[in-house]
């Protein structure tokens, strides 16, 4: 049975001290939390301080993107060991905020994760469809190549590490959510590229979160579905009674 993860992606959100705060509240939320792994996604800045706060707790830390090189002239950007050095275990890759306005590639996406592996973080990689893919029935098409492309060259020991996050885009931050229906229907056939790329045991090792207003009082509804294995949530992780709350609706 595949453990369910819920991951927070605090975006743009936070100073130092509010970060901290936050974190704590998390961190006294779910102390003796056991069936689920949960994730805080800092900004940059934070990621040591929020790691230091949640030491020793059930609650890890991760990175909102990084850069495929591990070291170099490349101002302004972070690299998975400097992300790995702050105590932070995981990073995301692909979200569709940088592929926006970043101009994030599949490719690049692919190298990155690559990166994340070799620094022994684990790549939360996302993908997902706008609405106009969506009303043009292509979401299964788009999220099958976002899948294949970011994974390519993989083998099943290091797919096996990662973490995919379906996040339709029309969904994200604008109050609206996929229907339990549709989220499944996505999610199993990441499930079915999954089985064709590595095998269905390796297939079935993976986990795949949803991500897209994602909310205590809609979490249990989409989350227990057969191939929905968490959320990555965003708005509702800033509060730490409303993020346990979804963590709390995924347990077994």
């Amino acid at each position: 049975m595949r453990r369910p993860i819920v991951a927070g992606n605090w975006k743009m959100h936070t100073d130092l001290a509010s970060a901290v705060a936050l974190a704590k509240a998390v961190r006294a939320e779910l102390a003796d939390e056991s069936a689920v792994d949960v994730v805080l996604i800092p900004p940059f800045p934070f990621l040591a301080a929020v790691a230091e706060a949640v030491a020793g707790s059930p609650v890890g830390v991760g990175a909102q993107d990084c850069r495929a090189e591990s070291a170099g002239a490349y101002t302004g950007d972070v690299s998975p060991p400097m992300i790995a050095s702050t105590g932070a275990a995981f990073c995301v890759v692909g979200h569709s905020e940088r592929r926006e306005y970043h101009a994030e590639t599949n490719a690049g996406c692919n190298a990155k994760i690559r990166a994340l592996l070799a620094a022994n973080l684990t790549p939360i990689y996302c993908v997902g469809e706008r609405l106009d893919v969506r009303e043009a029935d292509g979401t299964l098409d788009l999220v099958e190549t976002q899948v294949r492309a970011g994974l390519d060259g993989l083998s099943a020991a290091e797919a096996v590490k990662l973490v995919l996050a379906y996040e339709p885009v029309w969904a994200i931050g604008t109050g609206k959510v996929a229907t339990p229906k549709q989220a499944q229907e996505v999610h199993a056939h990441i499930r079915s590229v999954l089985t064709d790329l590595f095998g269905a045991d390796t297939a079935d090792a993976v986990r795949v979160q949803y991500g897209g207003s994602v909310k205590a009082d809609n979490a249990r509804e989409l989350l227990t579905r057969p191939d929905i294995d968490g959320a990555l949530v965003g708005g509702a992780s800033l509060r730490a009674f409303d993020f346990a709350s979804i963590v709390r609706a995924v347990r077994p």
